[in-house]
């Protein structure tokens, strides 16, 4: 495969989440992903480098790619669904695991509520109840509509996703006439089902019905809705009903989703090969002066420094003194540069105030990887640990191999005094 003409299709996506699209020579649609990072992860499959993820074996069938943003995670992952069901394209169904593939479902009952399902227990309860009504199943007790079944959505992190869904639209799991309210009604985001302050009618009109629009990829179309029913609550006078409109419609626009994908058994399997060959990019600035500032990046792979992939920078748009500017100038120069892999994690020759700017960037350009600072003090004789970004099995790698970390930032600090005294001689 030629790796470099599929690389050179990939310059215009952005760094935006949303899904991508593989066509063949025949125009033929034939895999469907979602991202957090559509740039990041449609390169990652033309990076030239092998993992055992069990969709590259297509790659060489790539013909055309495209892509459709979307404004979270969360509707990448809806639109996905909707895709993968409406155009079945081969190589999603083949990599399809029933076990790991969920739905949500609204369930069809008085105060519907929304619950998470595997595909085999869906199934097993769709071919279980065959004297009720095509459309209408059991699932749970509760009766289920095949019209209110959305997915499947492949790697979903359902908790998250309920969580998220719970706080734009409110919907319950409560009981009616509850001696008490339910804890969701404490912190706002109950309608009130358990303490009777809202009838089944409103209930459907308010909760289900623009979760269930949201759920089949037509946010666009409850967010007209939403306005308009906010302008006429607002001339009624209705101020209360006009706020809550306002604060969905705010929610909806503003969705915070980062948690929303599991690692599927692909991303798993790409984690496990880089555990293999662990890249760590490691930064430092020299600063000594007003003027003639510069940046280092040095890599370590397999705790071995890389030395042809060291980069020099020498500092272009900050004025004065500043570690933490001159660091958030090299990075986002770095992050230009697609044609450079991505590391395991980003080390930083300092503490929390760099840490957290360089983190500020990575959240810019949609980067889920650590980032930590490794503060030294005025000897160099600290290692004080800050970290971001970082999940739990991450963050033991990072305790666990401290001492490469410290050699990857004295060799970051190194380097930059290197070049900035072979500059001085030149002068």
């Amino acid at each position: 495969m030629d790796y470099r003409k599929q690389k050179n299709k990939t310059k215009n996506i952005p760094h935006k989440p949303g899904v991508y699209l593989f066509f063949n020579i025949n125009k033929e649609l034939i895999y469907i992903g979602k991202a957090t990072s559509l740039k990041n992860r449609v390169r990652s499959y033309f990076s030239g480098q092998k993992t055992p993820r069990p969709i590259e074996e297509m790659l060489h069938e790539v013909e055309n790619i495209k892509w459709e943003e979307t404004d979270s995670v969360l509707e990448a992952i809806i639109l996905e669904a909707k895709y993968i069901k409406k155009f079945q394209p081969k190589y999603n169904v083949l990599g399809k695991d029933d076990k790991s593939w969920n739905y949500l479902v609204i369930t069809k009952e008085k105060f519907p509520r929304l619950e998470a399902v595997r595909e085999h227990d869906l199934q097993k309860n769709l071919s279980s109840s065959k004297s009720l009504n095509p459309k209408i199943q059991r699932l749970s007790g509760q009766p289920i509509d095949k019209r209110f079944v959305f997915g499947p959505f492949p790697g979903l992190n359902t908790t998250a996703a309920l969580k998220i869904l719970r706080q734009i639209f409110k919907f319950s799991t409560c009981r009616e006439n509850q001696e008490k309210p339910c804890f969701y009604y404490q912190i706002h985001q109950c309608p009130g089902v358990c303490t009777n302050e809202i009838t089944a009618a409103d209930y459907k009109k308010v909760v289900v019905k623009p979760l269930a629009m949201f759920l089949r990829g037509k946010k666009k179309n409850l967010l007209r809705d939403l306005n308009k029913l906010m302008k006429i609550a607002s001339k009624n006078e209705n101020f209360e009903e006009a706020k809550r409109l306002r604060d969905q419609i705010f929610n909806l626009s503003k969705i915070q989703d980062f948690t929303l994908l599991n690692k599927s058994f692909l991303e798993i399997d790409k984690e496990k090969s880089e555990q293999k060959n662990i890249r760590i990019e490691g930064y430092d600035i020299s600063n000594l002066g007003p003027t003639g500032m510069v940046g280092s990046m040095v890599v370590f792979e397999n705790n071995e420094a890389q030395k042809s992939a060291y980069r020099k920078f020498k500092i272009k748009t900050v004025a004065g003194q500043s570690d933490v500017d001159c660091l958030a100038e090299i990075f986002e120069r770095r992050l230009k540069h697609d044609d450079w892999p991505l590391p395991y994690l980003f080390l930083i020759d300092g503490g929390k105030p760099q840490v957290n700017k360089i983190y500020s960037l990575a959240k810019k350009y949609n980067l889920h990887i650590p980032i930590v600072g490794l503060a030294k003090g005025k000897e160099r004789k600290r290692n004080d640990l800050v970290i971001e970004n970082a999940n739990f099995e991450k963050q033991k790698w990072i305790h666990e191999n401290l001492t490469v970390l410290i050699r990857v930032r004295d060799e970051a600090h190194r380097f930059a005094i290197n070049y900035q005294r072979s500059l001085r001689k030149i002068k």
